[in-house]
């Protein structure tokens, strides 16, 4: 893996599935010069009262890639979710690819690993992933050249991966109406945020921006995809020129009143680990684990 390669020539086709359980857009993007993709975000649905998993989720973005006729060569995660639960390793047994994250996962692992008490069995190296991405790396998808950008704040793990004109943000950024997203979980910081944020931000104003959710602010329609000049200009959190400082006030004042998010138990323990669920019992039971406040 190399130096950042920039190349707005790329177009790449990017289909957008939208979740509305959890709010949450999962990608299919297609190298535009061969039938190689990637999918990136997926959700792996869950019934959380019942103790049910599903793959409904999932099974649309298989069979969007079957149909099209598309080779599957990566399963991208732009961080460890705290909102939903990732359905990796399922479309990896249908489709192949390989599974990428942040290197910054070994910080998640740790820092869970200790508040859901896993034990000496949990492996905190990352090894549950394909690729563990540092700041820079490049590769490929088919002949198109992606590569990663390391953009803590919300998590340590979190990183904006970009395609050709297509940057796909995670949790760092919202629609420009939506702001940005919390920094408040174990490990985030306002800080850091806005310093990801602003290397977002000077991507190429015609760069192509792809949210990871979108809450329809103020009734509006569902959308998911904005530029780096409307970002830039308009966004309510950081456009306009706001400082540093201003933006920390917002966000720590902001994730104060905020609730957890509702998936954030489930959704930590199947994620850390690569999208699989917890290890069974002797009986072949699995289980979810519930901290007392212990987040």
């Amino acid at each position: 893996m190399s130096a950042s390669p920039l190349d707005m020539t790329l177009h790449p086709e990017v289909h957008a599935f939208f979740d509305e359980a959890t709010n949450t857009i999962s990608y299919i993007v297609r190298d535009p010069t061969s039938q190689a993709c990637a999918i990136i975000d997926s959700v792996m649905d869950i019934d959380y009262a019942a103790g049910r998993i599903a793959h409904d989720h999932a099974d649309a973005l298989i069979g969007a890639v079957r149909g099209m006729g598309l080779r599957l060569e990566w399963i991208i995660e732009t961080h460890v979710h705290a909102d939903h639960l990732s359905a990796a390793p399922y479309i990896q047994q249908q489709l192949g690819g390989r599974i990428g994250i942040g290197a910054g996962i070994k910080v998640v692992q740790e820092t869970f690993g200790k508040i859901f008490n896993e034990g000496t069995e949990f492996q905190r190296d990352g090894s549950q992933f394909d690729a563990l991405f540092e700041d820079g790396d490049t590769y490929m998808i088919g002949n198109m050249q992606a590569f990663a950008m390391d953009t803590p704040g919300h998590t340590p793990a979190c990183m904006t991966h970009v395609m050709g004109d297509a940057a796909f943000v995670g949790d760092t950024l919202f629609m420009p109406d939506g702001g940005s997203a919390r920094a408040d979980f174990p490990g985030g910081d306002a800080g850091a945020l806005y310093d990801s944020i602003q290397k977002v931000l000077a991507l190429p104003d015609g760069m192509r921006l792809f949210m990871c959710h979108d809450y329809g602010p103020n009734g509006r329609e569902i959308r998911w995809e904005t530029t780096v000049a409307e970002e830039r200009a308009y966004n309510i959190h950081v456009g306009g020129g706001r400082t540093r400082e201003e933006f920390v006030k917002l966000r720590n004042d902001r994730d104060a009143t905020l609730d957890m998010p509702r998936l954030i138990i489930p959704s930590l323990q199947v994620n850390m680990r690569g999208g699989q669920l917890p290890p069974a019992d002797a009986s072949g039971k699995r289980y979810l684990k519930v901290p007392i406040n212990g987040l």
